[in-house]
């Protein structure tokens, strides 16, 4: 096997086995964000033979203060899978998770496809129907987050699970960047923010991601969801746990971590 084949293998093995392991940047001598993808491409081909279906996107890293720490000046972005995905109120089970993080989030529902040549803004904004509160469980392979841009990128983005609230609101009815964000531990006040957080406005940060996916020939579906980043500091979890966020007009989601 190559190299990237073997990160992904020992990435695929940590989550199937819920046991953490070391950089795979170090581990195997991946380097680069492209090495990083292509990995994390391989993970996505296995689960897809497995019979697993993609459900939508993820944007990550659309703080600038992460960015800065991972010294990149861009997002990064994962895959989606429909057996990640959970509804508001519903039960969250631990044994599928390893050391989980959750962040509060606005989610976008495509609403028509958007294949071809990278899209303008207006287009990008045609394809979109409905807006919803999110919570996204966010979970690395590495042993204690200890990661590197090459290792978030190469595990999918850190990706774990979603959690999408129940009312849609149609896009253009809120002012999103506008939007205030506060988030609940079991009754705690842990995390506070609003929509400016994620690149200036949710809209840019899934903005970026219709264009690069359309640079990879891989534009986005009808049905699919698009987490757009965070709206405030991630906040780690036990099981017991339970989390309520809420997003201003959008409302309210929660889970609990059982």
């Amino acid at each position: 096997m190559t190299n990237h084949e073997k990160a992904a293998q020992a990435l695929r093995h940590a989550r199937a086995q819920r046991v953490p392991i070391a950089p795979v940047s170090t581990s195997f001598g991946i380097q680069g964000l492209e090495a990083s993808y292509a990995v994390a491409q391989i993970n996505t081909q296995a689960a897809l033979a497995a019979g697993r279906r993609i459900s939508g996107l993820k944007v990550g890293l659309t703080s600038k203060a992460v960015q800065a720490q991972l010294g990149v000046d861009q997002p990064d972005f994962g895959v989606l899978f429909s057996d990640m995905e959970y509804l508001n109120g519903q039960d969250v089970p631990m044994a599928r998770l390893m050391q989980p993080k959750v962040e509060a989030e606005v989610a976008f529902v495509v609403g028509r496809d958007l294949a071809g040549s990278t899209p303008t803004y207006s287009q990008f904004l045609a394809s979109l129907d409905y807006v919803l509160p999110a919570l996204e469980i966010v979970d690395s392979a590495i042993i204690d987050w200890k990661i590197s841009l090459v290792d978030t990128v190469a595990d999918n983005a850190s990706s774990a699970l979603y959690v999408l609230g129940d009312q849609p609101v149609a896009l253009g009815r809120l002012s999103l960047a506008e939007l205030d964000m506060t988030m609940t531990r079991n009754g705690q006040l842990v995390s506070t923010g609003n929509g400016a957080a994620c690149m200036g406005h949710p809209l840019r940060a899934a903005f970026w991601l219709a264009q690069t996916m359309a640079a990879r020939d891989q534009g986005l579906q009808a049905g699919q969801v698009i987490l757009s980043g965070a709206l405030g500091p991630m906040v780690p979890l036990v099981a017991g746990d339970t989390v309520l966020a809420n997003i201003g007009a959008l409302g309210n989601v929660a889970c609990r971590f059982v």
